[in-house]
């Protein structure tokens, strides 16, 4: 029997009304709140690099839009301009959406891709999950305190190299309800500091103080399965280690996501001895 479709999978009217339904649930659930959000920005960055990672953001190869890609690049470059030097300071929060704004052309958005009910698809602010994948990183890779994140597929692209890296992608935004949030619960600042140069995007987090701890991703049981439903699927576990820097000894090891992610491109791609 075939799976019954939801609300917002019958056609573009139904998921265009379930998307604003859940656009006023978020604002009414701000207004409600009694977080404090993050707004100040600085230009001076703080003396110490807690960690730094760099991607590009263009895509080449056989059926990938050129345009959309530079487009993507372009909603990057925008979004950059809005966080570059944001403060979170002790018990403040860092949201994407409150400080990036509505990605509408109005705001000088362009069509990149969305993902919307499975299908990579043009829409106004689309690549900006890049963006906020990377900020996922930083806040991965430090002792700030991720409130709020949600996940696509992370394989919507193969891998260059053939070699899979913890959340080279998968980190899902959309305006306003699917949001990137994080909190400072230590006792000094932390400085997002991210830029472009060229068609690569850089990131740092930065603070004042040399912190006791750094940490690793690590991934295990990586594979790619046919199932059910006839398409193939990447799983895997991903776990995150907390090393003292003085002894160099593993303090903690926590798994941060079981990995269950719809391969989005053409399976022929797919390294046969990954294949379970």
């Amino acid at each position: 029997m075939a799976k019954r479709k939801l609300f917002c999978e019958i056609n573009p009217l139904t998921y265009a009304i379930s998307l604003h339904k859940e656009i006023i649930k978020r604002h009414v659930k701000n207004c409600l709140s009694h977080e404090r959000f993050t707004v100040r920005r600085q230009e001076a960055k703080l003396p110490v690099v807690v960690y730094s990672t760099s991607n590009n953001m263009i895509k080449r190869g056989p059926g990938i839009d050129a345009v959309l890609q530079q487009n993507k690049a372009d909603n990057i470059r925008l979004a950059c301009s809005k966080i570059n030097g944001l403060v979170v300071w002790p018990q403040e929060t860092f949201s994407f959406w409150r400080v990036v704004g509505k990605t509408s052309k109005r705001n000088g958005f362009t069509e990149g891709r969305v993902l919307v009910n499975g299908r990579l698809v043009a829409g106004v602010g689309g690549g900006l999950c890049n963006l906020a994948n990377t900020l996922h990183l930083l806040a991965l890779h430090s002792s700030l305190t991720i409130t709020e994140r949600h996940y696509h597929s992370d394989a919507l692209a193969p891998d260059p190299d053939g070699r899979h890296v913890p959340f080279s992608s998968g980190t899902s935004v959309n305006w306003n309800f699917l949001d990137l949030r994080f909190r400072n619960d230590t006792d000094q600042p932390m400085q997002l500091c991210i830029w472009t140069e060229g068609d690569t995007l850089r990131a740092e987090l930065r603070t004042t103080v040399e912190l006791p701890h750094f940490y690793r991703l690590t991934e295990e049981d990586h594979h790619f399965h046919l199932e059910d439903d006839g398409k193939y699927y990447r799983l895997s576990r991903i776990y995150r280690e907390t090393i003292d820097k003085a002894t160099g000894n593993l303090l903690a090891c926590e798994l941060i996501r079981d990995n269950h992610s719809e391969v989005m491109y053409d399976y022929s791609l797919i390294p046969p001895e990954q294949i379970r």
